[in-house]
């Protein structure tokens, strides 16, 4: 079994106090009985998370939207799954909804698991998103030092010439020099 879907069926089944619903969400090998969960009225937020996941991981976009708003949900573990599914559904809508995402001042503070989506998915939104986040992260006194270093690092991973001057000024940060000296050495010398 997946690690990422091990974590999240334990953590739901939790959730759902062991319901016999969580049960047949779990086991079933329908993917328009999952669908259906996200749809229909008056369902646990565990039982539309555990559907979206599910879906996602099969490649079923009917889960999109579900995975997008987890991904921008207040707890880190929603967003993680999120993220996992997402990145494994292969809808061409999930790096223009991760930047949208990364970008947002008004949610800044839930923009971790976007900001690392983007470096997995590698998409052409993934570097301007990420300049555009580190680049606010670079004032000061800023408490979203975890964005900026998953930026920095993400930036030395997807190793785009663009991401030069963001970096070179991350250096200037003491908690992020280490970071933007590693990314920087990962970017190719232009001649």
């Amino acid at each position: 079994m997946d690690e990422e879907l091990r974590s999240l069926t334990e953590r739901l089944q939790r959730e759902s106090g062991g319901s016999a619903a969580y049960e047949l969400l779990a086991e079933t090998d329908d993917p328009d009985e999952l669908a259906e969960v996200l749809t229909a009225p008056g369902q646990p937020l565990w039982a539309r998370e555990l559907a979206a996941f599910r879906l996602g991981l099969g490649g079923d976009r009917r889960a999109f939207e579900s995975l997008v708003l987890l991904l921008n949900h207040r707890d880190p573990q929603r967003c993680a799954s999120a993220a996992h599914a997402l990145a494994r559904l292969g809808d061409p809508r999930t790096a223009r909804a991760a930047a949208a995402l990364a970008t947002n001042e008004l949610r800044v503070a839930y923009a971790l698991h976007p900001v690392r989506l983007l470096v997995e998915l590698r998409a052409p939104e993934s570097v301007p998103a990420l300049i555009t986040t580190l680049q606010r992260r670079l004032s000061p006194h800023d408490p979203y030092r975890r964005v900026a270093l998953a930026c920095v690092e993400g930036l030395g991973d997807l190793a785009d010439p663009r991401a030069r001057p963001v970096l070179n000024e991350a250096l200037a940060h003491p908690a992020l020099a280490r970071a933007a000296v590693h990314a920087l050495s990962r970017i190719p010398r232009q001649r």
